[in-house]
């Protein structure tokens, strides 16, 4: 038997070892393949069609395209590689377009890319690699992965730029000892230096802005298409009760908006809370948005409860900062946040990440949705 350990933390040689590769048709997911190639793995890509794209959706910079399909079929076909199109559709609309909808029409601000990550590419693809008898699911996501014995630990990238941590906090114990990640100890340049080296095909494609069924980023334009009778007039009303303004419905706003709500007051108003079983939003000064408290629903940990014991960090938006926080998990899959330092705009439907720093970087312990 041999005792070394192949790159990816299992105990084979690579060309014993079988890894299905998420091929997105990115440069990133492209990168991965053709490196696990190189190393002498036996790869196979499998690529995910999410949903039925349109023009709009053609033109804009989003993953999962027919153009990305396309994309990730000729990289296969470079490196030589099986490759395989799962027709996901269906899935997706239930598992993520559905949720979104409802999300927004609650008053939320959702992560349709947690959600995805969640069913569609980890769920569903994890069971299909398992069905393939492949040894990992290897992706192109920027986190560090560290597999010891057998079990995976997810930290935040090297390069915090691109750091997607934030959006994998859903994934289970199970899942996560599958997984691997090895483009979380590069920058995003060294990725593109290596596509480069591999004559890939996709080397200076520019990346996914866009959430990929949401066109140029307007959201509203998805929930008209799926419910167009969700835009209902309602109440503007300020933090007395008064009604100071009328709006179009409150899917056009978020927790911490400014424009856009087009009532005019002494100093500038921003959206402090949307009540959707009212259809009412509630505005007020800027210095009304900072929160220190935050209830989270439907928490996955990834590790033990004794680690909550002392303060941790946490990230309430994927561009946030890392705050300081004390956490009480509570026996239904609830917990209480206590931030050290107030933050303005904690948006319900938005995750609430755990991380806890340790000597090999900022390690992601869970984390949960905010209800409130």
């Amino acid at each position: 038997m041999n005792k070394e350990l192949n790159s990816i933390g299992i105990n084979k040689k690579p060309y014993e070892t079988k890894v299905v590769v998420a091929m997105s048709g990115g440069v990133d997911s492209s990168t991965v393949a053709g490196m696990m190639k190189k190393e002498g793995y036996n790869v196979i890509g499998i690529t995910l069609k999410l949903y039925d794209d349109g023009k709009e959706v053609a033109a804009s910079k989003q993953c999962c395209s027919g153009q990305d399909i396309m994309d990730a079929k000729r990289v296969a076909h470079k490196l030589d590689i099986e490759h395989k199109i799962l027709y996901y559709q269906n899935k997706f609309k239930q598992g993520v377009i559905d949720n979104f909808v409802e999300s927004y029409l609650k008053g939320e601000t959702p992560i349709p890319c947690v959600q995805c990550n969640q069913t569609v590419k980890f769920k569903d693809l994890f069971e299909v690699s398992k069905e393939l008898n492949a040894d990992a699911l290897v992706t192109g996501h920027y986190v560090k992965s560290i597999t010891d014995q057998k079990t995976t630990n997810m930290y935040r990238a090297i390069d915090e730029n691109r750091d997607q941590s934030y959006f994998l906090f859903n994934t289970t114990r199970e899942q996560l000892d599958y997984l691997r990640f090895p483009l979380g100890g590069l920058l995003k340049n060294q990725t593109r230096e290596i596509a480069k080296k591999l004559e890939l095909n996709v080397a200076d494609k520019p990346d996914s802005q866009d959430i990929c069924f949401v066109p140029n980023g307007d959201y509203a334009s998805v929930i008209q298409k799926f419910r167009p009778d969700s835009f209902q007039k309602g109440n503007i009303k300020n933090l007395d009760g008064e009604v100071i303004g009328v709006h179009d419905g409150i899917i056009n706003f978020t927790i911490g908006q400014r424009k856009g709500i087009k009532v005019s007051d002494k100093e500038p108003l921003y959206v402090l809370k949307i009540n959707s079983d009212k259809n009412e939003i509630i505005v007020g000064p800027k210095d009304k948005l900072g929160k220190k408290n935050i209830l989270l629903k439907e928490i996955n940990l990834l590790t033990d409860k004794k680690d909550f014991d002392q303060n941790i960090y946490v990230k309430v938006r994927s561009t946030g900062a890392l705050l300081e926080a004390k956490i009480h998990i509570n026996a239904d899959k609830t917990a209480n946040v206590n931030l050290i330092n107030s933050e303005d705009g904690i948006s319900p439907g938005q995750a609430c990440v755990f991380y806890n720093q340790d000597l090999l970087g900022y390690k992601v312990l869970g984390g949960g949705w905010i209800k409130e």
